[in-house]
């Protein structure tokens, strides 16, 4: 028996670089005596009752692990200031701060403007957070557990995965993800894929302990290699196959799982996106490090005013930080979290929106997204097709007694409650679970004979090769080639019909007094068949052409018979021209399967790790990957997708790999979000294409001006105000609508695409505002340091008009107002923030930042440069499509 010391490993489930301790407090029970392990527990096979359950949730909390509790509001504030251009914004307002301590005009612009930024920031995130937490609890995790009722009696009931308790007895079955960290009581072919904590995809076999003296033997070993005891199951893991039950030994940060999320909270694997978004971030920061110290020389040096070229420069270097770009891509993809919310998909990872956008092949079974997941018992059918009772009696004795996870097929057969009378002389002896390598499953029953009946139920193949005869009437004859070839074409005939077909076999013997093992799978007599029908939707269709109107491709991955699979599939409108089965993919090396994975439409009885294969192959040829799925086979491939997309009613691995939970099984959904999806990212774009240009624009502007001007283009205080104003017009991109042209195509990053937008397009506004420079200084005569508030005051004007129409430019590869409008938002803010800007010179603000009122004729002027500007921009726009195919 183990003393109760705290025990901790190392290794790679705790990550790189300095290895974690991770606390494995289950270990200490893994060989106890099952009454020792109660009684250490406080608990019995019967259950735990209300006070004691109560009494360890108000002890050891509820059994979650860290990374599930959102942070502070307090950590998400300071979380807002955590990015590179608030932070660069800081310091310019501290060293302006320092530099001239008499003027707070300029600090206080930029505190309102990273006020601006922060709040916003803060306020989006921590909305998010909570609508993320609330989504979240719509989709539930649960674990089957045996407590005691109020009046002491024994019950089997469902709770909340949150609620489990150390000592509650917790039942196993394939599909389920393991609760908390538990020690096996008994188990049944029990098999667990730990690959959550080791990274090893077989999974492994997990059994009770045999007896107590084991522990002697196995105690150094099993202190040293945690993760190998036989008689654990950890959190995090799930259930492949068997069944078990179990007690309740950690729950929560004591849990394996739990120590390890200390030790990797906040951490994620970066996407293409995210890295696209960081390098234009630290693009313009460094593009902003070398400009500026330039502007700094060239004043300095020209005008002798250190102190008021330096000023500028900072100013010049506050223009050109895109302070809300963190904001905006937040505030992008929270809106579109939330718009899907409304149409009952809950996004778990925010990132995954814009992937969904980007996605370009759907992957699917095809139960519940291309049917009605309604199946039904079409027909159950002898050997040669005919109707028959007795497969149909022997197939709800299967399905009535296997303890696992009832499927859809299962429900249809326990649907003919009149064979419950027939049932309850029977009792449960033992069972032989199911799995994906045998595809089939076998209950062992007893019924005071003296023998005892193995009932078998499961797919054509494997069934047909582990029978030795087949009833035919009341004759069982032997099971031949030739009667195999038949029954075969008879089942191929129904799967034609787009029915799924399940053989039932059976088997009497004497008792064997031991467990059965699947060994005892053999020398069955076939006994008839099961069929049943689930039809498509008839939005199946209509999803998948909207689909492929979108520049998604759909293929359908599924466990289940081609021919049924083919069925469907030419229902809805999906080209079988190709199919495979599981069996062809496997002896293919990578290159021969992406060939074929490329031109095929329908895999069928494709294996968990098969799938997954398939989405790695697509992923290799450069697509990204979208996958439904609800299932355990399922879990692999979602994890591997670019897009992990499950259901409400999923098992719950599946549920934990997907990014994505849909509240209802339906493909028109995935459509909007696909739609949603490019939206998010095509607003995205616009502002870093609008900030990257304008920015490289500008500091064009800024050079020429000060190479050439006896006086500064634009105080600091005005370019900090202008800065302000065109941010304030930024705001409202996230309620932006996109072109139905740019929604038809999937949209991925390019960064090459960034820096050649950038130097296209930002020098046109450079041209107009030399043009306003010639204009101001040889037209009004503003060309002295006595008239330098009228050039400034120009040069503000236009340079706010010019910038604030860029977003309507830019926004469209059509005809802005003409072909394409603005969504009203947008229209409204940018139009307040021009008119606010034009009345700026005649405002007290003006006079206080130096400006002066303008006389009427200017305004004709800019008229016809903004006119011109928006005609040069729509024509450098139109050269940049035909030369690059794109525009946004």
């Amino acid at each position: 028996m183990f003393k109760h010391s705290t025990q901790t490993v190392t290794g790679k489930a705790a990550g790189k670089g300095a290895a974690a301790p991770v606390r494995v407090v289950v270990a200490q029970e893994a060989f106890r005596h099952n009454e020792a392990l109660y009684a250490a527990l406080d608990t019995s096979a019967a259950g735990l009752n209300e006070e004691q359950i109560a009494e360890r949730l108000d002890r050891d909390g509820l059994n979650e692990v860290s990374h599930e509790k959102p942070p502070h509001w307090s950590a998400q504030l300071l979380r807002a200031f955590k990015n590179p251009f608030i932070i660069v914004l800081l310091v310019l307002a501290a060293v302006q701060l320092f530099t001239d301590a008499s003027d707070l005009t300029g600090p206080i612009i930029i505190a309102v403007m990273v006020g601006i930024s922060v709040v916003l920031s803060f306020t989006q995130e921590y909305r998010s957070s909570k609508a993320a937490e609330k989504l979240k609890a719509m989709v539930r995790n649960t674990a089957t557990v045996t407590r005691r009722a109020s009046d002491g009696h024994s019950e089997r009931i469902e709770v909340p995965v949150g609620e489990l308790v150390a000592g509650d007895i917790v039942h196993l079955a394939a599909g389920d993800m393991v609760p908390a960290d538990l020690r096996l009581v008994s188990a049944k072919d029990l098999f667990i894929s730990q690959a959550i904590l080791t990274g090893e995809s077989l999974p492994v076999e997990k059994a009770a302990p045999a007896h107590a003296q084991v522990a002697v033997e196995l105690q150094d070993s099993a202190l040293d290699n945690p993760l190998d005891l036989p008689t654990v199951c950890y959190m995090g893991t799930n259930v492949v196959s068997g069944s078990a039950t179990a007690v309740v030994v950690a729950t929560g940060s004591r849990t394996y799982l739990g120590s390890l999320a200390r030790t990797i909270v906040g951490q994620r694997v970066q996407t293409s996106f995210d890295r696209g978004v960081n390098s234009v971030s630290w693009l313009l920061i460094r593009f902003m490090a070398v400009m500026v110290p330039i502007v700094f020389l060239i004043n300095g040096l020209d005008k002798h005013d250190w102190l008021q070229a330096f000023l500028f420069a900072l100013s010049v270097a506050v223009g050109l930080t895109p302070e809300m770009l963190p904001l905006i891509v937040t505030a992008n993809l929270a809106k579109g979290a939330l718009a899907m919310s409304n149409r009952k998909v809950v996004v778990k990872r925010l990132n995954a929106i814009q992937n969904f956008g980007a996605m370009d092949v759907l992957c699917t079974d095809k139960t519940g997204t291309l049917t009605l997941d309604k199946i039904v018992l079409e027909r159950h059918l002898d050997l040669y097709g005919e109707e028959s009772d007795e497969a149909l009696e022997y197939g709800y004795l299967n399905s009535r007694f296997q303890t696992g996870l009832k499927n859809l097929m299962d429900k249809a057969v326990l649907s003919h409650r009149d064979l419950e009378e027939t049932a309850a002389h029977f009792r449960i002896v033992d069972e032989i679970p199911f799995d994906f390598q045998r595809r089939r499953m076998s209950v062992v029953l007893g019924n005071g004979d003296g023998n005892e009946l193995l009932v078998c139920k499961g797919a054509v193949e494997e069934m047909l090769s582990i029978c030795a005869s087949a009833k035919v009437g009341d004759d069982i004859l032997p099971m031949t080639d030739e009667m195999r070839a038949e029954i075969k074409a008879m089942t191929r005939g129904l799967n034609e019909d787009g029915l799924r077909v399940l053989v039932v076999a059976i088997k009497r013997q004497p008792p064997a007094g031991r467990a059965y093992g699947v060994a005892d799978e053999s020398n069955l007599v076939a006994v008839g068949c099961l069929a049943f029908l689930d039809p498509p939707k008839d939005s199946a269709a209509t999803a998948i052409a909207a689909l492929h109107h979108h520049g998604v491709e759909v293929k359908v991955i599924t466990g289940d018979n081609e021919a049924v699979t083919r069925k469907i599939c030419r229902e809805v409108g999906l080209d079988v021209e190709h199919s495979l089965q599981g069996k062809h993919i496997e002896p293919l090396d990578d290159a021969e399967l992406d060939a074929l994975v490329k031109r095929t439409t329908v895999f069928a009885k494709m294996s968990p790790l098969q799938k997954a294969r398939v989405v790695k192959s697509l992923q290799r040829q450069g697509h990204t990957v979208g996958f439904l799925g609800d299932g355990i086979n399922d879990a692999p491939a979602l994890r591997e997708a670019d897009v992990g997309i499950s259901v409400d009613t999923a098992t719950d691995i599946a549920k934990e790999s997907a990014d994505i939970i849909l509240l209802e099984k339906n493909l028109m959904v995935l459509e909007e979000g696909v739609i949603e999806g490019r939206i998010t990212f095509g607003n995205i774009i616009k502002y870093i294409k609008m900030t990257a240009s304008s920015n490289f624009g500008n500091m064009f502007s800024v050079l020429i001006a000060s190479a050439f001007l006896p006086f500064l283009p634009m105080l600091p205080l005005q370019i900090l105000v202008l800065n302000l104003l065109y941010d304030i017009s930024q705001l409202s991109i996230p309620f932006d609508r996109m072109d139905d042209e740019y929604l038809r195509k999937p949209r991925k990053w390019d960064a090459s695409d960034i820096g050649r937008f950038m130097v296209w397009i930002g020098p046109v506004s450079s041209i107009f505002d030399v043009t306003t420079f010639l204009l101001l200084w040889y037209v009004f005569g503003a060309n002295s340091s006595e008239h330098q508030a009228f050039f400034q005051s120009g040069w503000f004007i236009e340079s706010l008009l010019t910038q604030t129409l860029i977003v309507h430019m830019i926004r469209t590869r059509k005809i802005p107002f003409l072909q394409s409008v603005a969504a009203a938002p947008v229209l409204a803010l940018t139009t307040a923030i021009i008119i606010i800007g034009m009345l700026v010179p005649y405002m007290g603000i003006g006079a206080k930042i130096g400006m002066m009122a303008l006389p009427g004729v200017y305004f004709g002027w800019l008229a016809l440069t903004v006119l011109t500007y928006c005609v040069l921009t729509q024509l450098m726009k139109l050269i940049y499509i035909r030369r690059y195919g794109r525009w946004l």
